[in-house]
């Protein structure tokens, strides 16, 4: 009976050293595209010519995510300004000096469910990882 038990037991454990590097490289490349993706639209949007990150940004950004691998209702956007104005509306851009802030959301969809192998409990459902920048607006009107 005790031999049965160390089996089981040993049995897990290798499972999850044989598993835990390729869904933590999922992590990490899931973050990494957030992040890039958070890098090009401030760039895009803080620049001279937009000093906004309009509705129609967002959309192409959602579809660029979904050619990576990433469900697209899942996404979350969060576009603020240091001044409190609408950073997403094109027809009153955010000046030269105002901070535009965008921040992306996505859950973490049970990669962490194999850590109950070992005894360690997964983040909470509702967990999510996110991606945040902050750019000056270049927008001079």
């Amino acid at each position: 009976m005790k031999q049965i038990l160390v089996f089981i037991l040993f049995s897990a454990i290798l499972c999850w050293f044989m598993f835990s590097p390729i869904y933590k490289h999922v992590l990490i490349v899931r973050q990494a595209v957030i992040q890039k993706e958070v890098d090009l639209l401030l760039e895009i949007g803080a620049n001279g010519s937009h000093g906004y990150i309009s509705e129609g940004m967002i959309e192409e950004s959602r579809l660029r995510l979904t050619t990576r691998g990433l469900i697209s209702a899942d996404l979350q956007y969060d576009v603020t300004t240091s001044s409190g104005d609408d950073g997403t509306d094109p027809a009153r851009p955010v000046i030269r000096g105002v901070g535009i802030q965008l921040l992306i959301s996505y859950p973490y969809q049970r990669l962490f469910d194999i850590d109950r192998l070992v005894g360690i409990s997964p983040p909470e459902s509702t967990s999510r990882m996110t991606a945040s920048g902050m750019k000056m607006s270049e927008y001079v009107p």
